[in-house]
């Protein structure tokens, strides 16, 4: 075989790899590489017939149950744990909404990768709310007012003052006359005296106005990684992130795979479970193949949004109205597909199963259609 019909037969990413790596190789050298790269990856290709399916969901199925591993911390910071083990590998598959450790990483472009800059950059992104700065509250109900006392020092150490927060909280609260002093800012109710309970609800209000920062950021943490330092977030907000202009887009991620589908699309989300899953798997010292993986992110991302492997996600997709009869309320599903005039095509396991005939398993396997006299 020609090196260039080999070349068009392996995938292209690895000819590029190939070339990249092999450029000081002779020509007779690189031939031979290629030739056993090319019978690899031929003997590596599925036999038609095989239930691909099945192979995956035992190969990940198997290792998953012996996953313990639950959540790890990371060291010194009590409210930055991640979710691992069984527990992660469940909410990516589930195509889990609301994850229960979102977090991101988030890498800076030079210069603003080293130390100092790093920190700052943390420091500025961290969502920062209005009742971390205050050090006491104080009613008065015959004056009709509340005292906010604030702490000058934290406000300094943000590089803010009295008159800044004040003027944040006018913007929010109406109906309210606002003064502000060195220390503290007391807002008067300027309505009837019977609804002085407005004054009340104010104080909830004003706790969880957000001074400054990005919104979900939660905590933050510069770290070292290799020769570069990059800050890890609990929590996420990968849009604004992103239109950040030090930061760098290209390696930039989060461990939420419905918020990358949002902000980079659905290609984006399919390898984001790759790459999650595999994270999991790795941690766990797994020996799992990535094609098992590759075929369950395909299955959750090829109706062009992400859905999980659930009764609510791939399953309701199906076409047989035997199989979603066999999940739940069967006679629901039954009623409605007779009074549509339904036709099941009879194409998948579960279907027939129920009706006592041989199931066709296996990927590729041409059909063989005869005229029967």
């Amino acid at each position: 075989m020609k090196p260039e019909e080999m070349e068009r037969a392996l995938p292209q990413s690895v000819v590029e790899e190939l070339k990249r790596h092999g450029g000081s190789l002779s020509k007779e050298k690189f031939q031979k590489v290629l030739e056993r790269i090319y019978e690899m990856y031929q003997s590596a290709r599925i036999n038609a017939g095989e239930s691909v399916g099945l192979v995956s969901a035992e190969s990940i199925g198997e290792p998953s149950t012996q996953m313990t591993l639950n959540t790890f911390h990371f060291a010194g910071v009590a409210e930055m744990n991640v979710t691992t083990g069984l527990p992660r590998i469940i909410e990516i598959f589930d195509a889990t909404k609301e994850i229960k450790t979102p977090m991101m990483e988030i890498f800076l472009n030079s210069p603003h990768d080293t130390m100092e800059n790093v920190i700052a950059f943390a420091a500025k992104i961290k969502e920062t709310m209005l009742k971390e700065f205050v050090t006491e509250y104080a009613f008065n109900i015959f004056e009709q007012t509340l005292r906010v006392k604030l702490n000058a020092a934290l406000l300094q150490e943000h590089g803010l003052s009295v008159k800044d927060i004040a003027t944040l909280v006018k913007a929010k609260h109406k109906g309210f006359s606002i003064h502000s002093s060195e220390e503290e800012i007391t807002f008067a109710h300027t309505g009837k005296p019977e609804e002085i309970k407005e004054l009340y609800n104010l104080k909830g209000k004003l706790q969880d106005i957000k001074v400054k920062g990005l919104k979900g950021i939660k905590q933050v943490l510069p770290v070292k990684r290799e020769d570069t330092y990059i800050v890890l977030a609990s929590g996420t907000n990968l849009k604004e992130i992103l239109e950040m202009k030090e930061v760098d887009s290209t390696r930039t991620t989060t461990n939420d795979i419905h918020e990358i589908s949002k902000v980079l699309g659905i290609e984006a989300a399919r390898q984001a479970v790759i790459n999650e899953a595999y994270r999991v798997i790795e941690a766990q010292g797994l020996n799992i193949d990535i094609r098992h993986v590759m075929l369950v992110a395909d299955v959750m991302c090829t109706v062009g949004s992400v859905k999980g492997i659930t009764r609510y996600g791939v399953v309701s997709e199906k076409a047989s109205v035997l199989a979603r009869a066999s999940f739940e309320t069967p006679i629901k599903h039954l009623i409605n597909a007779a009074l549509e005039g339904e036709v099941d095509p009879l194409a998948s396991v579960v279907e027939n199963v129920m009706i006592n005939q041989p199931v066709p398993l296996g990927t590729g396997l041409p059909g063989l259609v005869t005229k029967m006299k």
